[in-house]
């Protein structure tokens, strides 16, 4: 049975007019608050500088870095403004700018993902393929990531890959945000945003894809509720790790053009309406997420249920 199917048989049409509903005042509010939270990371470090604030304010930008990609994701999906150009604009230059994503490349390969999901053509599915991985491959992974071995080789790739003007959103946020830290005397708070891009955001990024496909029960199957994954997390996680409601992603794949500020409520519904009875589809918290992503026996078939 088809999502679209699903969806009628679980909503009625109000409900799903209401739900599907964009918001450009809650998209801007949305973009406003993570590049006030950006700001406020160097705000906080350079005004009392010492190694917590530095740090601290590191930990926020790695986890705002990927709250720029949600919204460059939801920009993608046209699901955030009302109107294209508006998606178009905000995903490729505020938002996909400074994470250097941009939002056309993004758009041609991201919806092979929601085509292909629960099928061997699905091409995200190399990124979650290694899970479960043993304790010792966990370990190694998350090292790389930790110690900004992930992050330096991407970015190394990155700018081998940069070209005039496909790079150009890239170039000029940093030169922005550059030339603003070294307007207020604090050139040196630019290498936070590196420090969290190396250190930080790789970990983020691979917990994030973890409890999107990686505790999935049956990455092969057509049903959301086996292929793909929601982690249910608590005010701190979602500053840090799960931003902008990133974390609904099951409830994403039964109906992508969901707008991420709704995710929640659809989700609530749907949890009314037992959508999810039955299944092994949530995930509490990230701690268990990693837990759930570390085999447990000698299964490693793919569709070997993994603990929610």
């Amino acid at each position: 049975m088809s999502n679209e199917l699903r969806l009628n048989e679980i909503l009625s049409p109000e409900e799903r007019r209401e739900i599907i509903a964009k918001s450009d005042l809650r998209a801007w509010w949305m973009t406003f608050v993570n590049l006030a939270m950006i700001a406020g990371a160097f705000a906080m470090a350079i005004v009392w500088p010492n190694p917590f604030t530095i740090i601290l304010g590191i930990l926020i930008l790695g986890g705002r870095q990927l709250g720029l990609g949600v919204i460059n994701h939801e920009c993608a999906h046209h699901a955030f403004f009302t109107s294209k150009w508006m998606n178009d604009f905000v995903g490729h230059w505020i938002s996909g700018g400074p994470i250097n994503s941009s939002v056309y490349s993004y758009r041609a390969y991201h919806l092979k993902h929601h085509k292909y999901a629960g099928t061997a053509d699905d091409p995200d599915l190399i990124l979650v393929k290694g899970y479960p991985a043993s304790p010792a491959s966990m370990r190694r992974k998350l090292t790389r990531d930790l110690t900004g071995r992930t992050g330096i080789r991407d970015t190394i790739q990155m700018i081998r890959n940069m070209s005039w003007p496909k790079s150009a959103p890239f170039i000029v946020s940093h030169i922005i945000m550059f030339g603003t830290l070294v307007a207020v005397g604090a050139w040196w708070a630019y290498a936070m945003w590196w420090a969290a891009r190396w250190f930080i955001y790789p970990f983020i990024v691979r917990v994030r894809l973890m409890g999107e496909h990686g505790v999935a029960i049956n990455r092969l199957s057509d049903d959301p509720r086996e292929n793909t994954s929601t982690t249910l997390i608590n005010p701190l996680e979602r500053i840090f790790i799960g931003p902008n409601y990133v974390n609904y992603h099951l409830e994403h794949h039964f109906i992508a053009s969901v707008p991420c500020y709704n995710l929640r409520k659809f989700h609530n519904l749907l949890k009314e309406r037992g959508f999810y009875e039955g299944y092994a589809c949530m995930t509490h918290g990230y701690l268990n997420v990693i837990r759930g992503c570390i085999k447990k026996d000698d299964a490693t078939a793919q569709g070997t249920p993994q603990a929610a």
